[in-house]
């Protein structure tokens, strides 16, 4: 394994040369760090420095290939000079990083750096894969959106239910919380029972001790888990029964959306709230190593920028359903 950065000042110094960048992607992308053709799956190759690509000698369509191909930085102008220490800043700074920051810190545009972030994210998306969650699991909801204190008399007023805070005109998230191990986090349209309990169902054990406040949709759960319910109304932790776990990570979300991104649309919240969990599930491993973790990820997906504006479909094995430009 290539020599790895600890810190972001060691990440910009040493990925600010390419020979390092090519070290490091060839020895994480592949096996024994030896490159192969993405087409015949050849090592007979040819390294073209002034293009920065491999050709391979085999006679086919495609012959060259660089370490963008097959990652979401295939077709980027970008260099990996730039790409990596965005990537570093993304994965490690725990409030997050907007793209007004990734723009005067790297010398892009800011809309190029908003595109180069949503991006990353993607290799960030956990797809609510590894597994089901197991032992004690504490589910939990929060909304996200405007406060009714902050808006304008009139738009509080035309939004119904806004005037003693409310949920009207706000998107549920709906978190998965094994204690002492990992998050899982979706994007939800509502509260009701037909929405929450399908995906407690997909990614909690049967049998789990599953801690709920008294929301009436989660009653039902007792069919499949042992259910144990905290009433918010009167308490907050009822021995070990509670949901405090679950409401750190969204204190932890809230803080970076309201802090650092200020205003994120509805259709890409999910790419927050995936970003934020990557980080929280790996909040265990020093800084080299989740970037590492997170680079391991950027091959196999795409993200184009007609499907990140929604102007063409995103095909359903790369990506679900963030900041605008």
């Amino acid at each position: 394994m290539p020599l790895t950065p600890t810190t972001l000042q060691q990440a910009i110094i040493h990925f600010a040369n390419f020979e390092n960048c090519k070290e490091f992607m060839t020895a994480l992308r592949w096996t024994n760090g030896v490159p192969v053709c993405p087409v015949c799956g050849s090592k007979n190759l040819w390294w073209l420095d002034k293009r920065r690509v491999w050709k391979c000698k085999q006679k086919h369509a495609r012959q060259t290939f660089s370490l963008k191909t097959g990652t979401i930085l295939e077709d980027s102008p970008i260099p990996l000079e730039k790409w990596l220490p965005a990537m570093w800043m993304l994965a490690n700074c725990k409030n997050g990083v907007s793209s007004w920051e990734i723009h005067r810190a790297l010398e892009v545009t800011q809309k190029t750096a908003w595109f180069m972030l949503q991006r990353l994210r993607l290799a960030l998306q956990d797809d609510m894969g590894g597994g089901k969650l197991g032992g004690t699991v504490e589910v939990d909801e929060t909304f996200i959106g405007g406060k009714a204190r902050n808006m304008h008399k009139a738009r509080r007023e035309r939004a119904l239910g806004m005037k003693g805070g409310g949920y009207s005109g706000k998107i549920g998230v709906q978190g998965m919380l094994q204690r002492g191990g990992k998050i899982k986090a979706v994007v939800v349209d509502n509260t009701k029972l037909v929405t929450l309990i399908p995906n407690v169902k997909a990614n909690v054990e049967s049998g789990s001790t599953v801690c709920t406040d008294e929301l009436p949709a989660y009653f039902c759960l007792q069919a499949d888990y042992e259910h144990k319910v905290v009433n918010h109304a009167i308490e907050y932790v009822l021995g070990n029964i509670h949901t405090n776990g679950v409401e750190n990570f969204w204190s932890l979300l809230k803080r970076g959306l309201g802090g650092t991104y200020v205003s994120v649309e509805p259709f890409h919240l999910f790419r927050y709230v995936d970003e934020q969990a990557f980080r929280f599930n790996n909040r265990n491993l020093t800084d080299g190593l989740r970037f590492q973790f997170a680079i391991r990820h950027i091959v196999g997906r795409r993200l184009t920028y007609k499907q990140l504006t929604a102007k063409e479909e995103v095909p359903s094995s790369l990506d679900k359903d963030g900041e605008s430009a």
